[in-house]
């Protein structure tokens, strides 16, 4: 199972995008947790997660969130045209691609 974090100023706008990855990943038979938050409340789901996405408005955050999440996943803002289109499946596979870099990158 794949956790991915979505977050953004108030968690309004990434819950449509979280609903368009939910319904791409199980049509892809993937087993996937996928949710959104505020960003405040970002740092208390960090010990259950494979992946936090960070809404294009809150990218001025990566720096802060990737030092909090102390290379325990990757940190990841998405795609502003990705993110304007609400394109679940170029933001799915961007977050899979992302895990997977991580781990190889960390497994070295």
């Amino acid at each position: 199972m794949i956790k991915i974090l979505l977050a953004c100023n108030a968690g309004m706008s990434t819950s449509l995008l979280v609903n368009k990855m939910k319904k791409v990943a199980a049509e892809h038979k993937l087993e996937a947790d996928i949710k959104a938050v505020p960003e405040i409340q970002a740092p208390s789901h960090f010990n259950d997660i494979n992946i936090l996405l960070l809404g294009p408005q809150i990218k001025f955050l990566e720096n802060k969130m990737i030092e909090l999440a102390d290379g325990r996943f990757p940190v990841v803002t998405i795609n502003t045209q990705k993110y304007g289109m609400m394109d679940g499946l170029g933001v799915l596979k961007d977050a899979i691609l992302a895990i997977k870099e991580f781990k190889k990158a960390n497994a070295q």
